[in-house]
């Protein structure tokens, strides 16, 4: 092919996926954005931001507020003052409120050294394949690392599996929160177990 033929087939081939309407590019435009994401931009932000989950979406409601910051707290006092954590304490912390199933968080990598009580981690689990995304209620550091104790905000307690995390499950820290988005990845993954081409 000829210098010529090559910028015919270019402009064809241009033309097939940003100017036409057909399903045949409307499935290529979707196939472009994935593998664009997936191999390109998010590795990008997570080279960037000194993790390998840059972005995560919230797939459960146990970091939910019901109601107000006081009315919420009013049902958690008990555990919290257990565990010597104040209103006051919780008012300074970050995401106060909390955040909701089918947000996107984006996390920045941490240090275990420079991880605080009351930040947001992301953390992998044992028990399940995707990570979790809870506040962090108690710190210890051991001869072999720090040991970290979190609890989902939504939840009344702290449960056996995230009662001595290690640091090197740690995936990061959660440092902005876009509402509701993260609703595409989870529908999208619903409907491909619904086709039974996910567990």
């Amino acid at each position: 092919m000829d210098l010529h033929g090559l910028k015919i087939l270019l402009k064809r081939v241009w033309h097939f996926i940003w100017e036409d309407e057909s399903w045949a590019s409307w499935i290529v435009n979707v196939i472009l954005a994935f593998v664009l994401i997936k191999f390109i931009i998010y590795p990008a932000l997570g080279f960037a931001f000194g993790t390998r989950f840059p972005i995560v979406a919230v797939i459960s409601g146990s970091m939910e507020h019901d109601g107000s910051f006081n009315s919420w707290w009013s049902q958690q006092a008990s555990w919290y003052g257990e565990n010597n954590i104040t209103q006051d304490d919780f008012r300074g912390f970050p995401f106060k409120n909390g955040f909701n199933k089918g947000d996107i968080m984006v996390l920045v990598g941490v240090k275990p050294g420079k991880v605080e009580r009351g930040q947001v981690i992301v953390f992998q689990s044992s028990i399940r394949p995707d990570p979790i995304i809870h506040r962090v209620v108690h710190i210890r550091e051991e001869v072999s690392g720090y040991r970290f104790q979190t609890k989902g905000d939504h939840n009344g307690q702290s449960y056996p599996f995230e009662q001595d995390i290690p640091q090197e499950v740690l995936l990061g820290k959660a440092v902005f929160r876009v509402p509701f988005l993260g609703y595409i990845k989870i529908w999208f993954v619903e409907l491909l177990r619904l086709l039974h081409i996910v567990p």
